[in-house]
């Protein structure tokens, strides 16, 4: 049976090689699909960490979870400004 936390992670990793695939086979520059591929993924990532986080929970692991997340966000937008 699949949880909620499979079909969020199946969602992200969609999302994050759909939009490597878009760059890949389209017109669309990568560094612009991978951004919003990012972005679109970030709803399901809250999601999983903050409205319905795994029970027991504990904050250690969702705070580095969130601020390893944002560095990917923060990476992603860097890459595709410069």
């Amino acid at each position: 049976m699949v949880e909620h936390y499979d079909g969020v992670l199946l969602a992200i990793a969609l999302l994050l090689v759909a939009g490597v695939l878009v760059g890949a086979l389209t017109a669309v520059p990568m560094q612009l699909a991978r951004i919003v591929s990012v972005l679109a993924a970030t709803p399901f990532v809250y999601d999983a960490l903050f409205r319905n986080p795994p029970r027991p929970t504990e904050p250690a692991p969702r705070v580095t979870a969130a601020i390893v997340w944002h560095a990917v966000v923060v990476w992603a937008v860097i890459v595709a400004i410069g």
